[in-house]
């Protein structure tokens, strides 16, 4: 009885075994199965996350193009305002106009002009303003009375300003403006006809007296300043302000 009953415990072991095999095995397949749907899942997730990124990038570096355009003319005005204020100082303490009280040189500019009835010099220019943040070489371009490119920005001004030629306040600018640039009754806005060449100007300035600084860069630009999109069409002067 017991010879007969040990091929049934045999058998009944080894049907045991097979079963527990079959469910090692079917987990075994469920987590591969699960693992290869996380793993579709991850690369989804990463491929939305680039297509994210790339759609973005565009806008990341317009803003960055924005502030870096806001300071060059936050700076830019601030040499218009240090030529002013140098010229003012010239015309009324050493006499004479024109060419002879216009600073030559950015270091005048950063020198400062002398308190009267001190030793002291009364700063006018900063130094950070001095460097333009969208030159690769951080340097002003600077422009001299009746330049093209000055004649061509008094046009833009016009445009802008709806036909009329903005005065300065002051006397002494006011009159360096008739001198500086040539007077335009009628401008008619027929648009920029002139496209960014892009890259950067490595011209050497020309010696002599100006009146206003430039960016070297000749990219287009984000923002417009008196309606220009070219970072070398705007000029920073005190001639119309």
């Amino acid at each position: 009885m017991n010879r007969k009953l040990e091929p049934h415990h045999k058998i009944y072991g080894v049907r045991v075994i097979a079963a527990e095999d079959r469910d090692s095995h079917l987990s075994a397949a469920s987590e591969r199965t699960e693992a290869g749907y996380t793993l579709v899942a991850l690369l989804a997730l990463m491929t939305v996350l680039a297509l994210i990124a790339l759609s973005a990038a565009p806008s990341l570096r317009h803003q960055a193009q924005r502030e870096r355009e806001k300071e060059a003319i936050f700076r830019g005005e601030q040499v218009a305002d240090a030529i002013r204020d140098y010229y003012v100082y010239r015309t009324t303490t050493i006499g004479g106009a024109g060419e002879q009280a216009l600073p030559t040189s950015m270091d005048q500019l950063l020198e400062g002009i002398p308190i009267p009835g001190g030793s002291k010099k009364r700063q006018v220019l900063r130094a950070s303003a001095a460097r333009d943040p969208l030159s690769a070489t951080g340097e002003w371009r600077t422009v001299r009375p009746r330049a093209p490119e000055l004649i061509e920005f008094q046009r833009a001004v016009i445009v802008y300003a709806g036909g009329l030629l903005p005065l300065p306040n002051n006397a002494q600018i006011a009159q360096l403006q008739q001198f500086a640039v040539p007077q335009i009754t009628t401008v008619l806005d027929t648009g920029s006809s002139i496209t960014a060449p892009g890259g950067e100007d490595s011209s050497a300035d020309s010696s002599g007296p100006f009146v206003g600084v430039t960016s070297r860069s000749r990219n287009n630009s984000v923002l417009y300043y008196y309606g220009i999109d070219r970072h070398n069409g705007w000029i920073f002067t005190p001639l119309f302000k």
